[in-house]
């Protein structure tokens, strides 16, 4: 089920990066596209006002469930400097108290979220170009902080368990193996 998961979190994340990214561009292409006097006839009839606003949504959607994929993989932000100066019992109990308070923290953004999108579903407010109805565009803050939430105790449980961060490695290309015995070339000299 984990695995299911956490699949939908990279499609939703990496779908909405690559629609956000062709409508910037054809928005950019539309833009300068009626400054050109040939192509004004054929690109004043496009009507993409809206792209901005789509495009910030998506972005917001993006933002909160790669904060999620981030807990998960070791790449959110973490400052750790002071944390790994300590000793060993220390160090895990304040990692496991700061991965709870994060946890505790984005649960409770979470019910605020949820809250709040319940409340605006019983009006009719709408978003200002797209006219889509604001509380789908709220939505992102409760399903995004609650899978958060789930991901700081899916790493607090980890930890816990087998005192295992994940750890996120530069220099791994996912589906490239490496012989480690392999001597590095840096090309014909």
């Amino acid at each position: 089920m984990l695995r299911i998961l956490d699949r939908l979190e990279e499609i939703i994340i990496t779908s909405l990066m690559g629609a956000a990214t062709v409508l910037i561009f054809v928005s950019v292409v539309h833009r300068f596209g009626t400054g050109i006097s040939f192509l004004y006839p054929l690109f004043i009839q496009i009507h993409i006002a809206w792209a901005q606003e789509l495009c910030i949504y998506m972005f917001i959607w993006m933002a909160k469930f790669g904060a999620a994929y981030g807990v998960r993989t070791g790449i959110h932000v973490g400052v750790d400097v002071l944390i790994n100066r300590l000793n060993d019992r220390w160090r895990k109990g304040v990692i496991l108290f700061g991965l709870f308070g994060g946890a505790l923290f984005t649960a409770i953004v979470g019910t605020m979220g949820a809250k709040f999108v319940i409340e605006l579903m019983s009006t009719d407010q709408v978003s200002p170009d797209l006219e889509l109805p604001s509380w789908l565009v709220y939505a992102c803050i409760p399903l995004g902080s609650y899978l958060m939430s789930f991901r700081f105790m899916q790493v607090m449980w980890t930890y816990w368990s087998t005192g295992e961060l994940p750890h996120h490695d530069a220099a791994h290309v996912e589906g490239v193996v490496v012989d480690p015995k392999a001597p590095i070339s840096l090309g014909e000299a």
